[in-house]
């Protein structure tokens, strides 16, 4: 039942966590404009990975799409990059863990192909999440270059009028989403565990002696010519043991009577 828990609590999460990451990939508010100098303005922008936008103090918004890919930094390809291959790894995991669950029946599949299809939707989904964290931190990381650049330039009088962007709030978004599909991930790795049968399992097998200990003692081998009369039988150097009668006496006198 503990294994079955933990499949379905895994699946459920890195559902969430799947299902974040495109939420975050898709909003426009990877970066937003900074008002701490400006509190009141006519126009506030944003940008997010696909386009950008401005919306002006009448709620009039206009979104205009990157329509070139060349001109685009690197850092802001390769985030692209990331994000869509943790999705695409992300949705293939979960097709796999759905057929991987303890608690469907598909045919005639066996528990040791559940627990490696359980196994591999595990590892992409902790890939997943790793793009989806790696992606974020990125971004994150340039916005706080440009930031600190444009404090420095505006303070040196290098430009007049310069639009400083901050964290938007899809950055939180696909922080969290990235660290459910990891969690997930790990949940389902554990889970496999549990799937392995039995049989395939090897065990230690003890056994006892039936009778009662018998403890035996090591003596100085003495090594025999072979010529040697049986030591249960023998009883002196030329003893004959000699015929009797049925009350015990011997019929005639034997050698050893007058020793």
């Amino acid at each position: 039942m503990s294994t079955t828990i933990c499949q379905v609590m895994g699946f459920l999460v890195s559902l969430l966590g799947v299902g974040g990451s495109i939420m975050a990939t898709a909003m426009d508010t990877w970066s937003t404009q900074d008002l701490y100098d400006n509190p009141v303005t006519a126009v506030f922008q944003y940008q997010g990975l696909w386009r950008s936008c401005v919306r002006q103090s009448s709620g009039f918004t206009e979104c205009r799409p990157y329509f070139t890919i060349l001109g685009l930094p690197a850092m802001f390809q390769a985030v692209r990059a990331l994000m869509i291959v943790g999705i695409v790894l992300g949705i293939l995991g979960l097709l796999v863990c759905i057929f991987a669950l303890k608690c469907i029946r598909i045919g005639s599949m066996e528990d040791t192909a559940k627990a490696n299809m359980t196994l591999t939707s595990g590892i992409m989904f902790i890939i997943a999440g790793l793009c989806a964290i790696t992606g974020v931190s990125v971004f994150a990381n340039m916005l706080v270059t440009n930031f600190w650049m444009s404090t420095t330039n505006m303070f040196q009088g290098m430009q007049n009028v310069q639009n400083r962007y901050t964290f938007g709030s899809a950055l939180f978004v696909g922080w969290v989403a990235g660290g459910l599909a990891l969690v997930g991930g790990i949940m389902m790795c554990l889970a496999c565990k549990g799937l392995v049968p039995e049989e395939s399992r090897y065990k230690a097998v003890s056994y006892n002696a039936s009778g009662r200990n018998i403890s035996y003692r090591t003596g100085p081998y003495k090594v025999g010519s072979g010529y040697e009369a049986d030591p249960k039988t023998r009883k002196g150097a030329g003893y004959e043991e000699a015929p009797r009668n049925d009350d015990g006496r011997r019929p005639y006198p034997s050698k050893y009577d007058y020793v």
